[in-house]
């Protein structure tokens, strides 16, 4: 890890305001601070082009989804911050021309060197690191684009090139709106376990046409069991109503504009029924995966997009009822990937070990509790649950946190950073969680 970096003013700003806030708790302070620092200090690298190279922590290669996300809270700095705006723009640019060059990718390499999983029987390329097609990168950087423009006002970024990636991103989710038939995309992978490969000569399990879009993995980099993945639908849904917004506002592309709508439309109504189940306990609650033919995966992960995120995305509301019934299923031990245990309780992952509780998901839970003390109970968790280290990992044990996988992993600490940030009253503007702390 590099750590020569001098930390921007705007940054120390925000240490400061949490010290602050929370001004006789020395462990939270420490925490913070080095949490917050963390994808500033030793994931962000400014190339010639102007933009941003973004590596996950100890993997060298960018994640679209990562890259968004670990980057998403200094969207508050850069409201007052010239280079640090400039620093995410950088990040954007780097996204839109990954896609352009491979929508079906998820993961890249800073330069055409061939590293990564170029064995992969899929169409790679030496640019790729990774082409497992993940509806959700898509979805980040449209995301990080709009609420880079409600954070600073900036709109370069809404260039040809944005418009080329969203006709591009159109095109994929509509193909995939019909897999079987009209998909040119497969994966398979040799000697791997299972949930790293698509079976069907890498055509995935088989769906039926629900009006909702296809997708081969998981945020996790999983295979879905099914392929009809609801919350990644539900992100979809989300962010291209924002890129109506930007077409609309900024762009004056009306005709693109209706286009993401129609197709929004579509990915909703077939959420609405096919993704919902009439549980015997819960009652409506959200599956995590379909294939439209009456098979259903009752589970969360806990990757972003989750079941657990939906209002967090902006899918629905903090206390809509359909999401409360799924989250009451979530946060027990029907869900399959809901562990307790002697330290901690929460939602962990099939990509971990069993019984290994994610920072992550701990964050997301904070973030979309409505109830204070349940809030500051997930807080006090996340303090006592990172292994000594004053970081945040991807999975830890529920009994011994001191185990755990991944010691950098720059997402879980900005996860960490977002969810103090939000018991501090700051989030980042034109976000589903600035709106409801404006209220």
């Amino acid at each position: 890890m590099n750590k020569e970096k001098t930390i921007p003013a705007s940054l120390t700003k925000i240490i400061d305001k949490v010290k602050e806030h929370f001004p006789n708790d020395i462990k939270l302070q420490q925490m913070f601070e080095k949490c917050f620092v963390n994808t500033y200090e030793t994931t962000l690298k400014p190339q010639e082009d102007g933009s941003t190279f973004v590596i996950t922590g100890d993997i060298p290669a960018m994640w679209l989804r990562d890259s968004a996300s670990q980057v998403r809270p200094y969207l508050l700095a850069a409201e007052e911050d010239e280079e640090l705006a400039k620093v995410i723009e950088g990040v954007v640019r780097r996204q839109l021309n990954y896609i352009l060059h491979d929508p079906y990718a998820n993961a890249f390499n800073e330069a055409a060197n061939g590293k990564g999983h170029q064995q992969d029987k899929t169409n790679m390329s030496p640019l790729v690191w990774e082409r497992k097609y993940e509806i959700d990168s898509l979805c980040y950087p449209i995301q990080l684009s709009y609420l880079l423009w409600k954070a600073t006002g900036r709109t370069a970024h809404f260039d040809e090139t944005f418009v080329q990636v969203l006709h591009s991103i159109l095109e994929v989710w509509r193909v995939e709106q019909n897999h079987e038939d009209l998909s040119p995309y497969l994966f398979e992978r040799d000697d791997c376990r299972q949930s790293d490969t698509l079976h069907r000569d890498g055509k995935g399990s088989k769906t039926t046409r629900t009006g909702m879009t296809w997708s081969g993995f998981r945020p996790s980099d999983d295979a879905c069991l099914y392929g009809y993945l609801v919350p990644a639908n539900m992100f979809a849904v989300v962010v291209l109503g924002y890129a109506s917004e930007i077409c609309r506002t900024v762009l004056q592309e009306e005709e693109l504009a209706d286009k993401c709508e129609q197709l929004a439309s579509e990915i909703k109504a077939g959420i609405e029924e096919f993704a919902v189940f009439q549980h015997p306990i819960y009652g409506d609650m959200y599956v995590y995966e379909t294939d439209g033919m009456g098979r259903y995966n009752l589970m969360d992960d806990a990757n972003v997009p989750s079941l657990l995120a939906a209002p967090y995305l902006g899918w629905c509301s903090f206390d809509d009822s359909t999401y409360l019934n799924t989250r009451r299923f979530l946060l027990s031990r029907d869900n399959p990937y809901y562990y307790e245990g002697k330290v901690a309780k929460g939602i962990g992952s099939p990509h971990t070990p069993d019984h290994y509780i994610w920072h992550i998901a701990l964050a997301i839970e904070g973030m979309t509790s409505t109830n204070a003390s349940d809030k500051n109970r997930i807080l006090e968790l996340m303090k006592t649950t990172d292994g000594g280290t004053g970081f945040m990992h991807e999975g830890f044990d529920a009994d011994r946190p001191e185990e755990f996988t991944r010691d950098w992993f720059s997402w879980a600490n900005s996860m960490f950073s977002e969810f103090v940030l939000s018991q501090c009253g700051y989030a980042v503007k034109g976000s589903p969680l600035h709106k409801r702390l404006q209220k």
